[in-house]
């Protein structure tokens, strides 16, 4: 994934070979006419250390997916795509410098990735800054498509609101409608948060007790023994990532999960994995699924395909989760757009992208809305299954429940009022 030697003198070099290729029906990096030979620079950011680090890796497998079938059709325009990346750290200022150093130093045309939503909303401003298209892959926050989007930047995982209206009227039917929920303290936990309040608020629940707990928490004892004395009808768990294990690890071991039903928003795979049989639980809002149907499309040829490839690709790695899913998208739709566009220029880029609908790797036609940049695309309700599934202990989702991105995601005019695109003059 480190920059490759294909430049210039390397592809005249070659070109002769490139041409004998085309006849044997290989593909080979021809430039079209008033092309650079050059090859596309895309910078990646996503956290290669920390909390978010096995989410990270997993957006970074996706996004090589969709860069190495694009390469192997002849890339874009002509010219091989290459990736640089960047070890954003979780940290939002650490985002910043990278992306800065990758646009500047590194050459690179656009920017993808990001798993914490501080780094997101920080990369997002630096892009714009720089007037460098960034593809938010996995950053939640609503503010990204909300109070602060920006006309060069697009997001390809779900907002917090669609995710807390998502799950809320499951839980609230299961359960009952009186909740306790722990909250990772910064933007992702906020906006999440909010978004579970309104949603509960409109079927007429209450929160009966909030802990915000700080990113890299590891001892959750203090905020866990005050949920039995509130008496929830559920806990909702926001936390992500290590948090998220060590949360539901420590609900487990002080036998909190016997007494409370759990679940919440957001649930992913990685997290899951590392958790005992006894600490998976509950029912929980999902944004993509390697063994269901009603994710990928009963049809939907590109999605199996992607799950077989990934499966060939990497036998020694568990299965593909919704963070290859995030990364395969966001580059596969930015490349697409490129060649739409027959550019690399980011406005054109991004008037490509504008409400360009596709079906990829996941259910339904789906498009990045105009008004805000938000990929539209359905979310999910999953029961998990503890033990998996015979010949596949890594099934532990069984999807109870399908959301339509326009049922849960606000809508155009509820943005129109605190997102305005305003493009370079």
């Amino acid at each position: 994934m480190s920059d490759s030697a294909f430049n210039r003198r390397t592809f005249v070099k070659g070109a002769g070979v490139g041409a004998a290729a085309l006849v044997m029906g290989v593909p080979a990096f021809i430039p079209r006419l008033g092309e650079a030979a050059d090859a596309i620079k895309i910078g990646i950011l996503e956290p290669a250390t920390g909390t978010y680090a096995f989410p990270g890796e997993n957006e970074t497998i996706g996004i090589q997916m969709a860069v190495d079938a694009w390469n192997k059709k002849g890339g874009v325009m002509g010219r091989k795509i290459e990736t640089v990346n960047e070890d954003e750290q979780s940290d939002p200022g650490v985002g910043v410098q990278k992306a800065r150093k990758l646009v500047n130093q590194d050459k690179c045309v656009a920017l993808i990735g990001t798993v914490s939503s501080a780094v997101s909303l920080s990369v997002s401003g630096a892009a714009n800054a720089m007037n460098v298209l960034f593809l938010d892959s996995g950053g939640h926050t609503d503010d990204v498509t909300g109070k602060d989007c920006k006309w060069n930047t697009f997001r390809t995982c779900h907002s917090t609101w669609m995710e807390g209206h998502a799950v809320a009227n499951t839980l609230a039917k299961k359960y009952g409608k009186k909740f306790y929920l722990i909250t990772p303290d910064y933007a992702f936990g906020h906006s999440l948060e909010t978004s579970f309040k309104d949603a509960i608020g409109k079927l007429g629940g209450t929160i009966v007790g909030n802990e915000l707990t700080p990113l890299g928490t590891t001892d959750f004892s203090s905020y866990l023994t005050k949920v039995l004395p509130a008496r929830p009808d559920a806990l909702v768990v926001l936390v992500q990532g290590n948090d998220y294990v060590n949360c539901m690890k420590q609900a487990d071991q002080f036998g909190l999960l016997k007494k409370v039903p759990v679940g919440g928003p957001q649930a992913e795979l990685e997290p899951l994995w590392s958790l005992p049989p006894e600490a998976r639980q509950g029912y929980w809002g999902i944004e993509w699924y390697y063994k269901s149907d009603k994710c990928l499309g009963a049809g939907n040829k590109a999605a199996h395909q992607f799950v077989a490839d990934y499966k060939a690709q990497h036998p020694d790695r568990k299965p593909p989760t919704a963070r290859e899913c995030f990364g395969y998208v966001s580059m596969d739709r930015l490349l697409q757009a490129m060649a739409s566009a027959k550019s690399t220029d980011a406005v054109k880029i991004a008037k490509a992208m504008e409400g360009e609908k596709f079906q990829s790797i996941f259910a339904g036609t789906s498009y990045y809305r105009k008004e805000d940049h938000q990929l539209m695309w359905p979310m999910w309700v999953a029961q998990i299954r503890p033990n998996g599934t015979p010949g596949d202990p890594y099934d532990l989702f069984d999807v109870v429940d399908t959301h339509e991105a326009d049922a849960i995601e606000q809508s155009v005019a509820e943005k129109a009022k605190v997102c305005t695109m305003n493009y370079p003059s």
